[in-house]
This record gives C-alpha cells, structure tokens and sequence, in this order.
C-alpha cells in the first residue's frame, strides 16, 4: 500500500493531459512543441489586469530561471513546478515517505501528489507576491482579481508542461527556460533601439559601436557577452565529458558496445532546484516581515537588505566581490553546497543511479568483460562511478552558474547554463528520433515504440 493512498482521492480528480495512443513521429512531435512554444510566448504578453504600475519584480535575478515574465499572467512561471519537485525530493530521499519509484504505482503517486503540490504552492506564491506587496493591485478590490490571474497562468503553465513532457520533445520546464533566456540574450546582444532616458542603444553590441563613433569607446559593455559566449562553450565541452563501461553481449560472440556515464550525470536540475530554494527564501523573507517577524533578514523596494535572504540573494555583479566578499562566500559556499545535494537526491529519484542502471544492465542480457552477469556485480561496478560523477558534475554546475551570474552573463549566468544543456539534450532527442523515422526496424530493435 503506497504511503500516499490517503490523498488518492484528491489527486486522482485533477485533469490530466492524455497520453499518446501510439507512438508520435518526429513531426508529430515537432509540431506540439512548436505549437507550445508559441502559446507560451503569447501568454507572457498578456499583461495582469490591475497591478500596480510601481510594482517591483522582486525576484528578477531568477527571473530567467523561474521562466516568468514579470507583469504577465506568467509571473509564477515554473516556480510552483519546481517548488513541488522540491518538496517531493526531499520527502522521498529523506524516506519521510516510503516510495519504490520503479513500482508504476508508486510513481503515478509520486507525480499525482507532486502535482497537486504544484497547484497548492501556484496558488499559495500569487497570494503571498499581491498581500506582501510585491505585486501591488492599482487598489484593494482588484487584490482578489490579481490573484486569480496568477493561479490560472500558474495552471496553463502546469499543463503546457505535461503537454510538452507526453506528446512533444523534452519537457515544458526545460523548453521554457530555453524560451525566455534565449529572448533576453538576443535582445540584450542586439536591441539597437535606445535604452529608456539614453540616446545609447540597449543592446550591448550597438551601444559599444556608438561608443566608438562617439569616441568614448566602453569595452566592458562587451564583458556580458563574452562571459556568455565562455559559459557556452564550457557547457558543450562538458556535456561531452563521459565515462564510457564496456559492455559485451554474451550471446553474440565478438558483439562488444559501451554504456556511457555523462559527467554532468544528474543534468541542470541541480541548478534549477537550487534556485527555486533560494527564491523561496526571497519569498518567505517578506512573508515573515510582513507578519513582524522579520527572521530571514529584511525586504525593501522587493530587495533583500539584510539577514539570511540577503546573503543568498544572486550576486550578479563581479564588484561585489570588492563591496562585500562574505556575501559572496557565503553564496558560493550554500549554491554548491545544495547542487550537490540536490544532485544526489535528483539520481535516485529519476531512476538513474547505481540499483536501477544495474537492472537495466542485467535485464539486457549483457556483461562487463571479465566480470559474471549479475544485478550484484553491475551494481558493485556502477557505484564506483555513478556516486563520484554526480558529486562532481553537481559541483561543476554549481560553480559554473555560480561564476557565470558574477560576471554578469546576458539572460543570466544560471539561466545560460541551463539553455545550453536544455537546448544539446534536445539537439539529442531529436536527432534520435529522425533517425528512429528514417529506420523504423531500429526502433524495433531498440524496444521503442
């Protein structure tokens, strides 16, 4: 019996999106994504009715991370989603809740309750953001109307996501953060119309070439766009980092394949949860202070100014290394700190670590050369690997969004991070999927379809 029988009943009522009834083609596939895509750049056009014009986005240093565009009915972006995830990870690696997520029971509870969690924290962030005066309302009788607007974009994002996760490529979170840092750093790169109160262009590369026709020329303005170029490149590298087990087929002599381990093994999901905790630091910083409890430090103008929130607000400026070097420490130390852990929590949880890979091994019908054919001996082989990969590619990526957002990156140093491996893992899964097209015996033979 499943440790989350009890909320069935409560879950088991929430639309859901269909699943395929067969196997979708590339095309197929392409053309839900395609189709998501652009209702999601809609919505982030559709401004709250009522929000006050001095509304501050409190959270814009994760803004590109969350997938919101602050001022839509997207504000929430995934944060809710993500939020949810946390939650769950922490309550199954934790063992608070007994769950065998290779049991297909267990894990339609995992991600029923987690999706019921989704919808609870979608409706708990839009009213903490309008009642702590994050997103003020014009006046107090358009509180309710803003709340409301919030909760239904916070659910179209919900199901565009699971729209996205059965029936095109990747998923709608990964797709989302692609979306929206995609857009910032084009327009950061190339916006040549002129910055508000300024005859200089926004964009980083027009207003360096007016500072040449000017004859003030200002290099540093090319400093976010290298970090960017830096980042990308970096991830790429890394991305093709693996260890590679060899593998032979007992039953077909001579028939011999590798099963690669990536270094970035538990992908960008570390960065992306540890993110989300930081913002609901941010998030229950103003709580607390608008109860008069201000414990996790103080809020002003949708800034933290003190206290713990404070210290783990994204230091997205490479001075402040010089202004104030603890806090920057101290941010290293806890954003790594938690990748890491995340990290771990992320592998077991998905299915990737060192028991379930051994299964898989095993079930295969192949073998490590000079080692027997069994779940014991894959599972003694993998977690000389598969713990220490993941310790170390959620340390990289923690260090590297970390030092990416210090310099400044367009769209955000994490949120490079993030499009760089969202947008390589898809380059994989479509190209995969033309070449399963291309030779239908190959996904045949593979199992997939």
């Amino acid at each position: 019996m499943s440790a989350l029988d009890s909320i069935k009943p409560f879950y088991s009522i929430l639309p859901q999106v269909i699943n395929p009834e067969k196997k979708l083609g590339f095309k197929d596939k392409l053309k839900w994504t395609a189709i998501i895509l652009v209702l999601y750049f809609i919505l982030t056009e559709v401004s709250l009715y009522g929000l006050s014009p001095t509304a501050i986005d409190q959270f814009a240093q994760l803004r590109s991370v969350m997938a919101g565009s602050f001022g839509s009915i997207l504000t929430l972006g995934i944060g809710p989603i993500v939020t949810a995830s946390i939650v769950m990870q922490l309550l199954v690696g934790g063992k608070l809740i007994n769950l065998d997520l290779s049991s297909p029971e267990d894990k339609a509870a995992f991600q029923g309750t987690q999706k019921l969690l989704a919808i609870l924290f979608t409706l708990f962030e839009g009213a903490v953001l309008v009642v702590t005066g994050s997103l003020p309302p014009i006046s107090g009788e358009y509180t309710i109307i803003l709340i409301i607007q919030m909760v239904l974009g916070g659910l179209i994002i919900i199901y565009l996501d699971e729209v996205v996760s059965k029936w095109g490529f990747g998923s709608g979170i990964g797709l989302f953060i692609a979306a929206g840092v995609s857009q910032q750093i084009l327009i950061g790169t190339f916006n040549f119309l002129p910055a508000t109160g300024s005859a200089a262009p926004a964009g980083r590369i027009p207003n360096f070439i007016y500072s040449l026709m000017t004859g003030q020329p200002q290099f540093n303005l090319l400093i976010p766009v290298l970090a960017t170029i830096i980042v990308f490149l970096v991830v790429v590298y890394a991305e093709c980092m693996r260890v590679e087990i060899p593998l032979s087929y007992g039953g077909v002599k001579g028939a011999r394949s590798k099963y690669p381990l990536k270094f970035v093994y538990a992908s960008n999901m570390p960065v992306i949860l540890t993110s989300a905790l930081l913002l609901n630091v941010q998030l229950f910083a103003g709580i607390f202070q608008s109860a008069g409890f201000p414990i996790l430090g103080e809020v002003s103008q949708g800034q933290a100014i003190s206290g713990i929130a404070y210290y783990l607000t994204t230091p997205s400026n490479i001075s402040v290394l010089l202004t104030d070097p603890l806090k920057v420490l101290i941010y290293a130390i806890v954003f790594i700190g938690l990748s890491i852990l995340f990290a771990l929590l992320w592998v077991e949880i998905s299915g990737i670590g060192p028991k379930q890979v051994a299964s898989q091994l095993s079930n295969m019908g192949v073998q490590v050369p000079g080692f027997r054919s069994s779940k014991v001996q894959f599972k003694r082989i993998l977690n000389k690997y598969i713990p220490t990969i993941t310790v170390l590619g959620g340390a990289f990526v923690g260090v590297l969004a970390f030092a990416a957002d210090l310099t400044g990156a367009l769209g955000g140093g994490t949120g490079v991070l993030l499009t760089v491996g969202v947008v390589y893992r898809l380059y994989e899964e479509i190209a995969k999927e033309q070449l399963m097209d291309m030779h239908p015996m190959l996904r045949k033979f593979l199992g997939d379809e």
